[in-house]
């Protein structure tokens, strides 16, 4: 293909798109007008009652689920959990504190009576000799 017939289809492309963009606009906007069209006040009270009788049909569901309190027990025992959890946590951060404070004198004069590290004493001949110079 030429770049020219090329050009072509990309503008056939282009047209097809804008028309096929305003059908879809005139479309949308008989959809809307039929829309609001349709929603008469005897239709907006009819569904109103039907809706009303279905949510009143639906509470006596959510009183079994509210009043079994399982939601509550499930609460509780996470909490239980979480507590006993936090104890034994608790109780592992004092055990490490008091090794820590245990061994901290030992570790202070251990270090105390360590000699000193000199690092190795090199003079400039040695340097030289070792190619660093």
């Amino acid at each position: 293909m030429s770049f020219e017939s090329l050009i072509d289809k990309v503008h056939q492309a282009e047209t097809a798109l804008e028309a096929s963009e305003r059908r879809t606009g005139a479309n949308w906007r008989q959809f809307k007008a039929s829309w609001a069209a349709a929603w008469t006040p005897g239709r907006i009270v009819s569904i109103g009652l039907v809706t009303g009788f279905l949510v009143g049909k639906a509470e006596p569901a959510k009183r079994v689920v509210r009043g079994s309190g399982a939601l509550q027990m499930v609460s509780a025992l996470a909490g239980l959990f979480a507590g006993g959890s936090a104890q034994v946590a608790a109780g592992q951060a004092q055990q490490a504190a008091d090794t820590a404070q245990q061994t901290a004198p030992e570790a202070a004069l251990a270090q105390q009576n360590a000699a000193p590290v000199q690092p190795p004493m090199q003079t400039p001949d040695d340097l030289r000799a070792a190619g660093m110079l």
